[in-house]
């Protein structure tokens, strides 16, 4: 017998246990449903949930297998400026090499097993205690969560904090759907206030990085917003940051990629491009204003706030999380507005606060993460005076057309 047919023999023993969601969702994700709609009135359409989150996930494979080279490449080039030696990124040169992915591979994969491992352990147990079916939504957080942190992170940090998101971040508002907090951004806020000091400094996105601190060989990866937050000067080229070699999380580099997946997501009808638009235009504005207070001299050099605040309008768009919080986050239909208009000013909003956020807290230079959970919470009210102006406007026509 076939591995279908003993899973179907295994659904039709524990059918009406509590057993039974387990097996129909091993069976759900590896087949079709035994049973489907050949007729009658129901709608027949491709655009299922599965579907959703496979091309979602599909959309960020790109940056996952460019986070893995790039975490061999940043590890390679700390040590060789730890040695005094400058290195300049070839793509087939020195990038995407063996090693590169070997050093990668080694530290990355072991995020991914252990964010989807634990998180379905929990979306099992729930399904088994509440009798319901195993939900599908934590396949895109299971692949959010390894590409938002920190290289070297503690697994058992991330399995504590996978969770505590899954947990309270999704089951107490009811599974999936009924969240009003993005999962995979609830995990990585737990793991900032809970760790704050393996998810920002200058050695955490860099393997081995912490482990050498204090030793001779001791090597080094601060951020683009690590070196602003301290005044620093930006080392990194424009194109070496649209490309993604320089060190951060996982997946968040590699604006290029982060852009590919948006017009894919757009093109799949999945990701929503109004909140991606508006989600830059409020960053730009918000880079254009800081800009503005930097020419008019209302600020000095040696304030604190100074070298993020001179930051290029454009380049905020390239550095940190904000790009792929923008298209993979953002755009959350759970938790993100629903109407037309209210997704413009729920963009708008998220890019806006993101850049104040970055700029007016040195401590955490990234913003994104809490403009979109800030956001995700008042998506709900703006949706809700949207259609309220919505319907004010059709009672105003009603009035004179009856008048």
């Amino acid at each position: 017998m076939g591995l279908k047919s003993n899973l179907h023999n295994l659904k039709e023993k524990y059918k009406g246990t509590k057993m039974a969601p387990a097996f129909n969702a091993i069976h759900t994700f590896l087949y079709l449903p035994n049973e489907t709609t050949h007729n009658g009135t129901h709608i027949k359409a491709a655009d299922d949930l599965k579907r959703t989150m496979n091309i979602v996930i599909m959309a960020m494979v790109p940056c996952l297998i460019f986070g893995i080279f790039n975490a061999g490449y940043q590890h390679y080039a700390a040590i060789d400026a730890a040695k005094g030696l400058a290195t300049e990124v070839s793509l087939f040169g020195n990038f995407l090499t063996w090693d590169n992915f070997v050093v990668g591979a080694w530290t990355v994969l072991p995020l991914v097993i252990v964010s989807y491992g634990v998180g379905l352990i929990v979306e099992f147990i729930f399904a088994v205690i509440k009798g319901h079916e195993v939900e599908e939504g934590y396949l895109v957080t299971g692949m959010l969560v390894p590409l938002i942190v920190p290289v070297d992170i503690p697994l058992w940090m991330l399995a504590v904090a996978v969770i505590f998101g899954v947990v309270i971040g999704k089951e107490v508002f009811g599974g999936t759907g009924m969240n009003i907090l993005n999962p995979a951004l609830t995990i990585r806020a737990f793991l900032f206030f809970a760790y704050p000091t393996w998810m920002s400094g200058d050695k955490v996105w860099v393997h081995e990085a912490v482990a050498k601190t204090g030793q001779p060989d001791a090597i080094s990866g601060e951020t683009i917003l690590g070196s602003l937050a301290q005044n620093k000067s930006v080392v990194y080229d424009a194109w070496d940051m649209f490309y993604g070699f320089i060190p951060g999380s996982v997946g968040e580099t590699s604006t290029l990629l982060i852009l590919l997946g948006a017009l894919f997501l757009v093109f799949a009808k999945i990701g929503s491009w109004r909140i991606m638009i508006s989600s830059v235009l409020g960053a730009i504005v918000m880079g254009l204003i800081f800009n503005g207070v930097v020419a008019q001299g209302w600020i000095s050099e040696s304030s604190k706030f100074y070298a993020l605040m001179n930051t290029e309008f454009w380049m905020h768009l390239l550095i940190g999380g904000f790009a792929f919080g923008t298209v993979y986050m953002a755009t959350d239909p759970v938790t993100a507005s629903q109407t037309n208009k209210g997704k413009w000013i729920y963009g708008f909003l998220i890019g806006f606060i993101s850049i104040m956020i970055r700029v007016f807290n040195p401590a955490y230079p990234e913003g994104v993460m809490l403009a979109i959970l800030l956001m995700n919470v008042f998506a709900p009210t703006i949706d809700h005076y949207v259609v309220q102006g919505n319907v004010k406007r059709r009672m105003k026509r009603l009035k004179v057309k009856t008048a």
